[in-house]
């Protein structure tokens, strides 16, 4: 017995049936072509599990523990920003920081150009010209969280 013997017996056997038209409900409206396409894809039964995989992928610096020598110059550098601050100028300045990552361990280096608005020596932050949030309020950056500083006002550095 051949593959075409099996149809032409298929045929026989349903013969009855096979050339009658579709079946049309009176209650129930035909679904369409998308939501009947929707009932065969594959169920993802691992929901989240590719953002998991992603997620873990994703990489994190270590925060860098910087010499001496790097926190000097970073103090001298926060004490010519006080002095300019105390002037009455919010001098502009090239910042590299550390911004710790809020799902997992590590973080990532930034480098931004901001406007300072103040020091604030008791906190240990540099607060910013620059508003975020709904409340308005200025942002504000860890002094020991940063790595570099570069700005015209250093150039006598």
């Amino acid at each position: 017995m051949t593959m075409a013997d099996n149809s032409s017996d298929s045929r026989t056997k349903y013969a009855d049936i096979i050339d009658m038209p579709r079946h049309t409900s009176t209650k129930h409206a035909q679904m369409s072509l998308h939501d009947r396409a929707a009932q065969f894809s594959p169920f993802a039964a691992l929901t989240g599990y590719g953002d998991m995989v992603d997620e873990e992928a994703r990489l994190t610096q270590n925060l860098i523990d910087i010499d001496e020598q790097t926190r000097v110059t970073i103090d001298r550098k926060l004490a010519v920003l006080t002095d300019e601050l105390s002037k009455g100028t919010h001098p502009a300045v090239s910042i590299t920081y550390f911004v710790p990552d809020n799902k997992k361990a590590g973080g990532s280096y930034v480098t931004s150009t901001e406007k300072i608005k103040k020091i604030d020596t008791i906190e240990r932050k540099l607060i910013l010209s620059r508003v975020t949030g709904f409340s308005k309020m200025n942002a504000s950056l860890d002094i020991d969280m940063i790595i570099g500083m570069d700005g015209d006002i250093f150039k006598d550095l």
